[in-house]
C-alpha cells in the first residue's frame, strides 16, 4: 500500500514503553506527530492542514501541555479526517465526550488496566491515613524520632466501615483488598451492581454512605455531575472522625471545605493522590500534618505503564483495521 494512501495516526505525548506494539502499527498506517509545543501553535499547525487524513489520534494524560483540554475550540480545528481518539489513561475528564458526539469521533480509554496499581495506592493512603503515620514519618526525618509530645494513636482498619463511592473497577479492586485487612465494605454508585460484581459488599444510598462509614474513598470519574459531589453539606452529615481518600480526580471534592473539615476536627485526616489544581496544591493541605499527600502515582509503575500503552495502542489497531474500538467510553456505547 503507499505512503499516500495509508491512513494516518497522531501521536500526542510520548510512547514510554511499548515501542514494539507501536512501532508495528507503522506497517499499515503513517505515524505522525506534531511539530507545536503549546495549544495555541497546536491549533495553528491543524488549521494549516498538516494533520489533514489522520483518522485516528493516540493522546496521554501529558499531552494536555502541548494541547490544552480536548474541548469544543480544539476539536473544531481537528481534520474531518479524524474519527477516533485513543485516550491512555481511565479516567478522560480532558476530554469533552459531547463535542466528539456532534462530529462523530469515538473516543476510547483504558477502563481497567489501572485497577490494581491504583487500588493499591487506595490501600496505602486508607492505611497510612487511618494510622496517622504521616507526623511520624515527618517527626522522623527532622531528627524527633515520633515527636515531642507523641502523636495521637491511630486506629486499626479492622472492623471499619469503607464506604466505596463509585463502584467501577478499582472500586470493585479496592473492595477485595480492604476485605483482607477485615475492613466492613458498603458502596453507593449510580446503579447496584449485580451480585457477582459486587461480591458481599452492600449497597446503600449516598446519603448513608456519608453517614455511616468510617472511611470514605472516592473512586469516581469527574464529570459535570461528580464536580463537588464532596463539600460542606456533605462533610456535615459525615462522623465525627471521618478519615477520606481520593485516588479519583481531584475536583470531585472541594478542596476548601476539606481544609475546612480537617481544620474543625470533623476530618480526622485524609490520604490523596489527586488533586483540584495539580500540579498546584491547596496551601491547607500542605499545612495539615494529618493529611498524607501523594504526587498522583496511582499508576507509577513500569508494569501498569506498560499495560496501558499496549491497550490503547489495541484500540489504535482495532480502529484502523475494524473501525471499531476495543474500550469505547460508556456514553458512546451506542455509537460501536
Amino acid at each position: 500500500m503507499g505512503a499516500q494512501h495509508r491512513p494516518k495516526v497522531l501521536l500526542l505525548g510520548e510512547i514510554e514503553h511499548a515501542h514494539e506494539q507501536w512501532n508495528a502499527l507503522g506497517d499499515f498506517a503513517e505515524l505522525v506527530e506534531p511539530e507545536a509545543k503549546s495549544r495555541e501553535d497546536f491549533i495553528e499547525e491543524a488549521l494549516s492542514g498538516e494533520f489533514d487524513g489522520v483518522v485516528v489520534a493516540y493522546r496521554t494524560f501529558a499531552s494536555i501541555d502541548i494541547t490544552g483540554r480536548f474541548d469544543e475550540e480544539l476539536i473544531g480545528v481537528l481534520p474531518a479526517s479524524l474519527k477516533f481518539i485513543c485516550h491512555n489513561g481511565a479516567g478522560y475528564d480532558q476530554v469533552d465526550i459531547q463535542p466528539c458526539m456532534e462530529r462523530g469521533i469515538r473516543v476510547s480509554n483504558v477502563p481497567t488496566a489501572v485497577d490494581d496499581a491504583t487500588a493499591d495506592v487506595n490501600m496505602f493512603l486508607i492505611i497510612g491515613a487511618l494510622r496517622g503515620f504521616n507526623i511520624g514519618l515527618f517527626n522522623l526525618r527532622q531528627g524527633d524520632w515520633r515527636g515531642i509530645p507523641s502523636p495521637r494513636l491511630g486506629h486499626d482498619p479492622e472492623g471499619k466501615i469503607l464506604g466505596i463511592l463509585g463502584m467501577g473497577g478499582i472500586g470493585r479492586n479496592l473492595r477485595s483488598k480492604a476485605e483482607a485487612f477485615g475492613m466492613k465494605i458498603q458502596y453507593h454508585n449510580r446503579r447496584k451492581l449485580p451480585d457477582d460484581l459486587s461480591a458481599g459488599a452492600m449497597y446503600v444510598s449516598f446519603d448513608e454512605l456519608l453517614r455511616t462509614s468510617d472511611v470514605i474513598s472516592l473512586n469516581l470519574p469527574l464529570n459535570k455531575q461528580t464536580r463537588h459531589i464532596i463539600s460542606a453539606p456533605e462533610f456535615e452529615k459525615m462522623k465525627d472522625g471521618v478519615v477520606i481518600v481520593n485516588t479519583a480526580r481531584g475536583a470531585v471534592m472541594d478542596e476548601d471545605a476539606l481544609v475546612n473539615a480537617l481544620d474543625g476536627g470533623k476530618v480526622w485526616s485524609c490520604g490523596l493522590d489527586v488533586y483540584e489544581d495539580e500540579p498546584k496544591i491547596h496551601p491547607g493541605l500542605i499545612a495539615n500534618p494529618h493529611v498524607m499527600l501523594v504526587p498522583h502515582m496511582g499508576t507509577w509503575t513500569v508494569e501498569t505503564q506498560t499495560a496501558m500503552e499496549v491497550w490503547n495502542i489495541s484500540n489504535v489497531r482495532s480502529a484502523l483495521e475494524t473501525g471499531t474500538l476495543k474500550t469505547i467510553v460508556p456514553e458512546q456505547a451506542h455509537m460501536q
